[in-house]
């Protein structure tokens, strides 16, 4: 898919020992990854739905949709080709192992959020930059919307929890490494 780079980006600046002090941190354990797994076997044949239900949402508020375009105005095929990236990108934080490629992929994700290069991978003219505070807040609607989606499979709801803990814990994780180009050196 075009602009799907995994594997051949560039190296983060967040070295594996930092990012190991951050899964300590949000209490990410070996069995969040099970469930993670576990959640892309849910998810795998659900991800068209959970992207209509986040651009649904994203499309009913003016003031995040600006970041597809201009003035208002989304662009289409940047909406299209950001899409089929979010839909891997479900797949990938249940699917792939959390080594350097996967940090370095968290990193180029961050950036093509800032303005470093915001646009760039799909050469559009869009707002130059998804504000922080938006980064941050998306924890909670990415993390909240999927449960329903979980439990669409028929596992019992001790499972379901640990799934969506195991969920929440990565987005996390996840929003913390691309909010790196939003910090100031040194303080990360």
């Amino acid at each position: 898919m075009k602009g799907y780079d995994y594997g051949n980006v560039a190296k983060s600046p967040i070295s594996l020992e930092d990012f190991e002090l951050l899964k300590k941190t949000v209490l990410f354990t070996d069995e969040d990854q099970k469930y993670l797994r576990l959640a892309g076997e849910v998810l795998k044949d659900q991800v068209q739905d959970v992207l209509d239900l986040w651009y649904g949402f994203v499309g009913s508020h003016p003031h995040l949709v600006k970041y597809f375009g201009k003035e208002g105005q989304p662009n289409a095929n940047y909406l299209a080709a950001v899409r089929e990236r979010f839909g891997q990108w479900i797949m990938d934080l249940c699917n792939r192992s959390y080594d350097q490629d996967w940090l370095n992929y968290q990193y180029e994700i961050g950036l093509r959020h800032h303005s470093t290069k915001k646009n760039k991978t799909d050469n559009v003219d869009a707002e130059p930059i998804v504000h922080f505070r938006y980064m941050v807040a998306f924890i909670y609607p990415i993390t909240a919307t999927i449960k329903s989606f979980l439990e669409k499979k028929g596992h019992d709801a001790e499972t379901v929890q640990k799934m969506h803990d195991a969920w929440f814990k990565a987005v996390v994780l996840t929003v913390i490494l691309w909010t790196y180009p939003y910090v100031k050196e040194g303080e990360f």
